[in-house]
């Protein structure tokens, strides 16, 4: 058992989340507490993480009414008492060693924030695509902010209690729902809080049942982007303002490649950005609260 880690799930009761949980008791290590954050109302989930605790391991379900993941994983992360957290997301499966691999890189680089590998778990059911996909094996330090896209993924990362301590918690505000982990992403490096990309921590993302789940995953990503594109534009942020022409600029570009190659996951990316950037970039301008 590692003393100094907690593992967080956010969690709506999808039937996945009995997989991932199975997948952190199987690993080659545990960590001293467990927490899932349930925004839902399926008595399964009480019953999944009963059974965890049965067999030695802590863990807790914390009933939440709110929604969106950034509130599920602040909840837990104000519920925690070591000195790092691990989260992973209730649609994914973390490899045997994700913990002991994670926490060996926080312990070594514990004022950074840690992401590793995201692989498509597909298990034949699905398009055998998933979001949030990164399979480079080239490990990589970000210290400052990436003009073409977020370093972090936030269904595969750890950091120190200390780091949110500085940083904040992340974004609950409904217009950044679904780039929650990319505005907290941009706002450690614009702290110079590096962003260390691990391959060696790997999970795997369970793929899309369908087309149409794709088009509406793009359509949630580009207006969440846009959310948080709107408020730092709001705010006079230049690097966002260029982030944002470099989006709605790339937008056809995605479209016609996708087109001219038949990648339909290209085409509903860029449809996406064309069709609900600019709206969400609005939703983030007229927001009110910080």
């Amino acid at each position: 058992m590692l003393q100094d880690i907690t593992v967080i799930i956010p969690s709506t009761g999808r039937d996945r989340l009995r997989r991932c949980l199975q997948s952190v008791v199987a690993g080659t290590t545990w960590p001293a507490h467990l927490i899932v954050v349930h925004q839902g109302s399926s008595p399964a989930v009480a019953d999944w993480v009963a059974c965890i605790a049965a067999a030695g391991m802590r863990a807790e379900r914390v009933a939440s009414s709110q929604t969106g993941p950034a509130a599920a994983r602040n909840r837990a992360i104000e519920l925690v008492r070591t000195r790092f957290v691990a989260a992973t997301d209730d649609d994914c499966e973390v490899y045997p060693d994700w913990l002991e691999r994670l926490a060996t890189r926080l312990n070594a680089h514990p004022d950074a924030v840690i992401t590793g590998r995201v692989d498509v778990l597909d298990d034949g059911q699905g398009i055998g695509k998933a979001p949030s996909i990164i399979t480079s094996e080239t490990p990589a330090v970000y210290d400052r902010p990436l003009l073409r896209r977020d370093p972090l993924f936030g269904n595969n990362m750890g950091f120190a209690i200390a780091v949110v301590e500085r940083l904040g918690l992340m974004d609950e505000h409904p217009s950044v729902h679904y780039a929650e982990d990319a505005e907290w992403s941009y706002r450690a490096l614009r702290a110079r809080v590096p962003i260390v990309y691990a391959p060696e921590v790997r999970v795997a993302h369970a793929a899309w049942s369908h087309a149409s789940q794709m088009d509406e995953t793009y359509r949630r990503y580009a207006r969440g982007q846009g959310g948080f594109y709107g408020h730092y534009l709001r705010c006079g942020d230049r690097f966002i303002a260029r982030r944002a022409a470099f989006e709605l600029l790339r937008a056809p570009w995605l479209v016609l490649r996708g087109l001219a190659s038949g990648n339909a996951e290209l085409r509903s990316m860029g449809r996406a950005n064309l069709t609900h950037l600019v709206p969400g970039m609005v939703a983030g301008w007229r927001r009110r609260t910080p």
